[in-house]
């Protein structure tokens, strides 16, 4: 007796659902999706508790140094001559002495960091240079502010007799500054996959001009996003202006010579004075302006290296 031989493949469409699912991935019991949902809630509600603090913080800022801002004398006038209690004066000297001084950090920071993580990651093999650096980039990761600016203070002004100046404000953020792009940077490039490595060495591609062209390149938008996160840790220290620099009520461009004001230098300043409304005023208005200023570094940085980056495809 024949038997009829099916012309063409099933019809998959007019299958039950449990016969397409995979076996036993409709069969998960109620109390396992219970639990499922249960950890899904505690993790969402773990994040808002994480966000929620950071909201707060953004909103009173807000609300308390919009005011402060809105003045065009703000943006385009010192403090020389401005009595505390006195609505006027402005923040450009400040700003000033911020942007400077961060600056020099990152021109001294960047190259050091970046050389001392390519070290690591492409020629150390383990040696005991290797091991040393890493173990020097760990105790200084660990180093508070106030540890650096004493050292640049005992080596910078009391052994070699310099003045106190923004340079020496400079010189203990890049020991703050310094381990940050290190770390973040190693593991950029770390994650860079070999594959590239090994395609431009069968070209002939020398390792250096691999390193340079390829993996580099490769790693930027990371590497840039860690220089920013460290730029930002370094914008609000107040440690290292409170030990090494003076306070001064004109804009003062040069780092190397005299008095130099910040925006963290500015706060304290403020924060030590009588507290009028003015007084406070200035002082939620430097630390928005802080924050602004922080933002837009971030923001623009990430412009550049989305820019220049090479693109996955």
């Amino acid at each position: 007796m024949a038997t009829s031989v099916p012309s063409g493949p099933p019809d998959l469409d007019n299958r039950p659902h449990s016969a397409l699912a995979p076996s036993g991935f409709s069969d998960i019991s109620t109390g396992r999706k219970a639990r499922n949902a249960m950890a899904t809630a505690v993790i969402y509600a773990t994040m808002g508790l994480a966000i929620l603090p950071l909201v707060w913080v953004l909103f009173v800022l807000v609300q308390r140094g919009v005011p402060a801002l809105l003045s065009v004398d703000w943006w385009v006038f010192d403090m020389f001559g401005q009595l505390s209690n006195v609505a006027g004066g402005g923040i450009v000297h400040a700003v000033i002495g911020t942007l400077t001084q961060v600056a020099v950090t990152t021109v001294i920071s960047v190259p050091v960091g970046v050389f001392t993580a390519v070290y690591l990651v492409e020629y150390s093999r383990g040696g005991w240079l290797g091991r040393t650096t890493t173990f020097m980039v760990d105790i200084l990761t660990g180093v508070p502010s106030i540890v650096a600016a004493l050292f640049v203070y005992a080596m910078w002004i009391t052994m070699f007799g310099f003045e106190r100046s923004g340079f020496a404000v400079s010189l203990s953020l890049v020991l703050l500054m310094v381990p940050v792009i290190v770390r973040n940077t190693e593991e950029m490039l770390r994650i860079v996959p070999m594959d590239l490595r090994e395609a431009a060495y069968a070209l002939g591609v020398p390792k250096w001009k691999t390193i340079m062209r390829i993996v580099l390149p490769t790693a930027l938008s990371g590497i840039v996003t860690g220089v920013m996160l460290a730029v930002a840790r370094v914008m609000g220290e107040s440690a290292p202006v409170l030990i090494l620099v003076g306070a001064t009520p004109v804009i003062n461009w040069n780092v190397f010579d005299g008095n130099q004001s910040s925006l963290p230098l500015f706060m304290l300043e403020m924060y030590k004075l009588q507290a009028s409304d003015e007084v406070l005023s200035r002082l939620w208005g430097a630390a928005l302006t802080l924050v602004i200023l922080i933002g837009a570094l971030n923001i623009g940085a990430r412009i550049i290296s989305n820019k220049f980056s090479i693109k996955s495809s």
